[in-house]
């Protein structure tokens, strides 16, 4: 296994760019091995702990069949009764560095299909993720800015530093 040392964010900064006119790339570290932050991506008992979004909403539904291929289910809903659907198909799968999947919001506010990419580095013993969503136009990837998610996905990544974090308290746990 080979470690990258890279300058750049440290753990818990949330770093959102838009390298183009159609994308946002998220940056994220993770004070885990990148095994670990690729399965609380990829396991749907793991994803139900930390994949929240906004203070109200939950995940619900999580259905996985991690293969280039497999399609993915997501539903989420609000304290208030509100649900909000998510699917995706699988394009490339390099375990633990890579997915690539195609997904549609079940009420198509991004304008069609999104393409997602993320990569998790190795850095330190950190995992470096880098997420990356290609949007149809512009006005999708504005659209999609507009509506707060990068908030959500920082309280949500918050919630997958104590997943992560209890995951190797236990971890340590049965080690000893």
């Amino acid at each position: 296994m080979s470690t990258t040392r890279l300058p750049g964010p440290t753990v818990a900064t949330l770093t959102v760019t838009t390298p183009s006119d159609r994308e946002i790339r998220i940056t994220r570290v993770f004070d885990a091995p990148r095994p670990m932050v690729f399965d609380c991506w990829t396991v749907p008992a793991l994803l139900k702990t930390w994949l929240h979004g906004p203070d109200g909403w939950r995940l619900e539904t999580c259905r996985i069949d991690l293969s280039v291929g497999g399609a993915a289910r997501y539903v989420w809903r609000h304290r208030d009764g509100r649900a909000m659907g998510m699917s995706a198909t699988y394009r490339e799968i390099v375990r633990p560095s890579l997915i690539v999947a195609a997904e549609l919001f079940d009420e198509d506010w991004t304008g069609g299909e999104a393409l997602g990419t993320v990569v998790f580095t190795e850095v330190d013993g950190k995992t470096l993720l880098t997420q990356t969503i290609l949007y149809a136009s512009q006005a999708a990837r504005d659209g999609a800015l507009g509506t707060g998610m990068t908030s959500g996905m920082a309280d949500s990544y918050a919630q997958l530093d104590a997943s992560l974090s209890s995951l190797q308290d236990t971890a340590a746990k049965g080690a000893a």
